[in-house]
């Protein structure tokens, strides 16, 4: 086991020049042995590439009573997620920035092709699990707490699902909505509301849109573990600076309008 031990600024850089094995923390990371930093680099310094191999750029990631958190290598998490104990990630998921999954008290199963994005929170009670069935699509900041997410549902942002629920195959939950303990999300509903109502049976062209967003953020997965970088801010914006590529993925209220 190494031995780490703080740095400050100027250490760092010198033993990065100089390749150095050193064990250290610098800025709240760990620092590998050639003295790069693992995961972070904070705003000093040149851009530092995420490394391609998952064990040179993990999230945070704890062991919790012998049980360690999986993640495939064709999976993108994050690296200021925190992933604790009994948490198995699937093929090509996308776990964004914040990210908490919690799984101390029981499992949390996430399947193929699922994302749960930026600030969720995923826990249970004690020897409860949290199961995201395959192409689950999760919002920002929603809450998902020992209950069930069947396969291509979607979570709308900053919804929270409690204990014992569980969301139907092809449904909707729409962003802002409090499921309640034991409720029951029929498939291919839209539920809404403080608590949960179930309001319409959903369209063919509303469950396609879903799965085309589902596949922008398997994509993503992989476009970030091809690209994403620590570096530091430019101060201003460069003359003729490129954009993101156009996607055929819109909102569904712009959908509409030009169908």
């Amino acid at each position: 086991m190494p031995r780490w031990r703080w740095i400050d600024k100027a250490e760092f850089c010198t033993a990065k020049k100089k390749k150095s094995r050193v064990s250290a923390i610098f800025n709240g990371r760990p620092v590998t042995e050639t003295g790069a930093p693992s995961i972070l680099a904070g705003r000093f310094g040149p851009e530092v590439p995420l490394p391609a191999k998952r064990r040179d750029h993990a999230p945070i990631v704890y062991s919790y009573e012998g049980l360690t958190p999986v993640v495939p290598d064709t999976s993108f998490v994050h690296p200021t997620a925190v992933l604790i104990g009994d948490v198995i990630v699937g093929e090509h998921c996308y776990i964004g920035p914040g990210a908490s999954l919690r799984g101390d008290l029981g499992r949390l199963t996430i399947g193929d092709g699922s994302n749960v994005q930026d600030n969720c929170v995923l826990h249970s009670f004690p020897g409860k699990d949290v199961i995201l069935e395959p192409d689950s699509h999760v919002g920002h900041g929603v809450v998902l707490h020992g209950c069930i997410v069947r396969r291509n549902a979607l979570i709308g942002m900053n919804s929270v699902i409690m204990d014992g629920a569980e969301i139907g195959e092809d449904s909707f939950v729409a962003a802002m909505t409090f499921v309640r303990s034991e409720f029951r999300v029929p498939p291919r509903t839209l539920v809404a509301g403080i608590p949960a109502k179930v309001l319409r049976e959903l369209t063919d062209e509303e469950i396609a849109w879903k799965g085309e967003g589902t596949r922008e953020y398997q994509q993503l997965a992989a476009r970030s573990l091809a690209s994403c970088r620590v570096t530091a801010a430019l101060e201003r914006a460069e003359p003729n600076r490129p954009r993101h590529p156009k996607s055929a993925t819109k909102p569904l209220a712009e959908q509409r309008k030009s169908s």
